[in-house]
Order: C-alpha cells, then structure tokens, then sequence
C-alpha cells in the first residue's frame, strides 16, 4: 500500500544526504533569497500570505523537480537593527534580553531571550532536517495495521471485557492516526505536496478531521503562537470575554471532562470570541484562495460520515457505536488533553504577547514539552512540542534528537517535563490544577499571566500577578 501511495504521488526515493537549510531559504535557482518573517503589528494576525506563498527547497538529488512546500514557520531570524552578533544580549522590541542561559536566579520567563532563533536552528544536527517519505509511510502502515486488527480482535470475542480495553487502545490508535496527518499539514511528513495531502486526507478524513480546513487553522495557530488574541486554539480569554460568559459556559470550560469534549465544537464555532467554522470556506481563518481546499476536505469528511452511516445500517447502530463511535470521543480526549497541556498547566507562571512584546520565538518558548510514557512512541513523539512549534518542518522521527541538541542554547527556556510512569497519570492533576487557576488574562498589557476567578468553583484560588 505504502508503495502504491507513493508511486502514484511521482515519489521516489530520497537521495542519501541533504545538505540542512542554513539560515536562508534556499531554492535551486535563487541560493541568496532569504525568506523574512515580518513584524508582527499590534492587532495584526500573521497570515497565510506572509509565510507560505514561497516554495522552500532542499538541494542536491532534486534538480529540475518542484519540491515547493507549505510551512508555518519563519525559516530565516528577522535581525534587530542595530544587532551586534558577538553580544548574546539581544534587544528585541525595545526590550533587552535580561536572561543569561544558565542563569539560576532572577529568571524572569517574559524577558526576550539572550538567543535568536538562528541559534536553536544552528545548534540542530544537519540530519534532522530530512523528510523521509518511506519511514513516514511506514508509519501510516503500522498504525492503519493496528486500527483494523484491534476492530477485527474486537468483533470477534465480542464481550464487555474486551470492549472497555478496545476503547482505549483503539481511541489511542485513532489520535496516533491524528498525528500523522498532523505531519502532513505541516509539510513534515515529506516534500511532496501531492503525498502530503493524499495521505492527510485519508488519514484524517477517516477519524472525522477535515484535513485542509483544520490545516489552515493550524498553521495560525503556530504562527501567533503565545499571541493573546491572534493565537487559533488554547488561547486565553481575556478578562472582558470571560466575565461575559453565562455561568454554566465559564463551568463547562473549566470543569473536566467538558473541556476534553470540545475539539468537534471548535471544528464547527471556533474558539470563544472567533467566528467562523473549519467546514465554510467563507470562514475569516481561510483565505479566499483556499475555498478550494476547504470545499474538497468537507467533501471528505462528509464522504466518511456517509460511510459511517452505511456502516450503521449494515453492522447496527450499536455495534458501529462500540467499534467506531466510543474510541472516536477516546480520541477526541486525547487531542484535547495533550494540545491544551502543550501550552497550560506548568507549575510556573508562563507570559502570553500581545503587542509590541510578542514576536515568533518569544512566543513559541511559551510552549511545553510533556511526557506520555509507553504512549510516546505510540502517538509519534508528539510531546516534544518546544522544537515542533519552532520548527515544524522538522519530522517527528528527528524530534527528540532536535531537542537534546537545542537544549544548551535554550537553557531554562526550556521546561524540562517532569518522567511519566508507563502511563501518563499525572497529567490529569496537572489539567485539573490549571482548569481551576487558569481562568483569564488581563485586557491590558502586552507581558500577561493567567489569573484565578476565586468565586468560579465557590472557594479561592491561587491568584497570578
């Protein structure tokens, strides 16, 4: 299959060695274009059109051929006017960097870093930056491999000790697929588009994703990452929004498992104070160059819903409930778990941006690496988040070696996330300590911290400054 995939994509194999992207962004007929991320404006959401409309290119082994790729991340540093290289000191915005890597006291995490996004990249071994396209279709085969067995395994002993064990793993399974497409949207998966979204596609069409629609979203939400109100997923309420929420919307948002329920919600509405859903290609999130891509993905997904329909009428209602419908919301579990605790429950205060004060690396150092035990493996190493969101054009395969490298550079930048047993049970003290203490941020200022509304759970919590 994973041959067939790739033969019909005009996919062959890779040359054995890559020459890394440096500190530009080179193609094979302009080697001395650098691709800037502009200033990001007070207000201003960085969109589609400052990033992704030029091709990125690997050198070597590709000549004559289009390996254009669209990413959600700036590949070049934009300097400080006035920058002096040999001083580790930067001034970003106005604001000097007061942090030393290695400093033990006075740490201050919504200081600008004395480093620049050039230097993680530096610091990251050539090879990381290969997209392998027959590993990362080995993947897609080993997990389609587990969904349909476990299936089969299930409907076969067909029994109440079974199912509860089915749900689990297969739930597990379906978010392992998640990832994988994840890979794909952001170009990871390999360098060529036509693989990337045939495999996406059917990867998240197949667990009720619409592939290009949530795409689009997600790569603004890595490109204003830690932004207060330009972040797309996660992101806090202000203080504003939040004391408008009726009672019973502020307790379901903050009382678990209700926020773990919220991923087929936000598909539809969006988060609280954004408009639009990831099925209309009218949405404010897309471009209206991309209506195309949305209309085909909600085609998809509407394909898959009728094929779960038909499904229902051969097999019965209740028996596509236990094999499709219970690990289906195991899955959507498992997404909102992981992608809120990648950027909330930290035992210590993390700024948001807005203003001034945001800018990309900044914001993506608010991000949290976490640890899932034996699930590392299973869902793609996904919990190495720091170097993802920095760089997400690097593959998940490349992560944790990524992160061991850039680890010097980032200092106490980066969390370090605290081992898991063979499960990741504590991560639900760490949801629910953040759901009662992460309410709302100021509406003023452009350096903020999560505050506590002490009468929401009727006694007082921890208050942040």
């Amino acid at each position: 299959m994973a041959g067939w995939v790739l033969s019909e994509c005009g996919l062959r194999p890779l040359p054995l060695v890559f020459p890394r992207p440096r500190t530009g962004c080179f193609s094979n007929n302009n080697h001395n274009k650098i691709i800037r991320l502009p200033e990001c404006k007070s207000g201003a959401v960085v969109r589609s059109t400052d990033l992704s409309r030029r091709p990125i290119g690997l050198s070597g082994g590709s000549r004559g051929r289009d390996w254009g790729l669209k990413v959600s991340a700036p590949l070049k540093v934009p300097f400080i006017e006035g920058e002096d290289k040999e001083a580790e000191k930067t001034v970003l915005n106005g604001v000097k960097a007061v942090n030393d890597v290695g400093d033990e006291d006075d740490f201050n995490p919504g200081a600008p870093p004395p480093f620049r996004l050039a230097d993680i990249r530096a610091a990251i071994p050539n090879h990381c930056w290969v997209k392998d396209p027959w590993r990362s279709m080995s993947y897609v085969v080993r997990d389609v491999a587990v969904v349909f067995g476990l299936a089969a395994a299930a409907a076969y002993f067909n029994n109440w000790f079974v199912w509860p064990l089915y749900w689990a793993a297969q739930g597990t399974m379906f978010w392992a697929l998640f990832v994988l497409g994840h890979d794909c949207g952001h170009g990871s998966f390999s360098n060529n588009p036509k693989l990337n979204s045939v495999a996406g596609h059917l990867l998240h069409s197949s667990i009720l994703v619409p592939y290009h629609g949530w795409r689009i979203s997600h790569r603004t939400h890595h490109q204003n990452h830690g932004h207060v109100e330009n972040d797309e997923s996660w992101h806090p309420l202000s203080e504003k929004i939040f004391k408008g929420l009726d009672d019973i919307t502020k307790k379901m948002r903050f009382t678990v498992p209700f926020p773990l329920l919220a991923y087929p919600f936000y598909l539809w509405n969006r988060s609280p104070g954004k408009q639009g859903s990831h099925f209309d290609p009218r949405s404010d999130v897309f471009l209206p160059n991309e209506s195309k891509d949305v209309l085909t993905s909600t085609t998809c997904w509407l394909a898959m819903a009728a094929l779960l329909v038909g499904l229902c009428f051969a097999l019965g209602p209740v028996q596509m409930l236990k094999l499709y419908g219970v690990p289906y919301w195991i899955f959507v579990m498992w997404l909102d778990l992981v992608t809120y605790l990648h950027h909330h429950g930290h035992e210590e205060k993390l700024p948001w941006y807005r203003g001034k004060e945001w800018n990309y690396l900044r914001g993506g150092l608010t991000t949290l690496d976490r640890d899932y035990g034996v699930i590392n493996n299973i869902h793609h190493d996904i919990g190495t988040h720091v170097i993802h969101h920095l760089f997400p054009q690097i593959p998940h395969y490349h992560l944790i070696e990524a992160t061991e490298a850039a680890k010097p550079v980032l200092g106490k930048y980066y969390r370090e996330p605290k081992k898991s047993g063979p499960l990741p049970f504590q991560l639900i003290g760490n949801l629910i300590r953040s759901m009662k203490e992460d309410h709302f941020v100021s509406d003023t200022g452009d350096v903020v911290y999560y505050q506590t509304d002490p009468t929401l759970f009727g006694s007082s919590g921890k208050k942040s400054d």
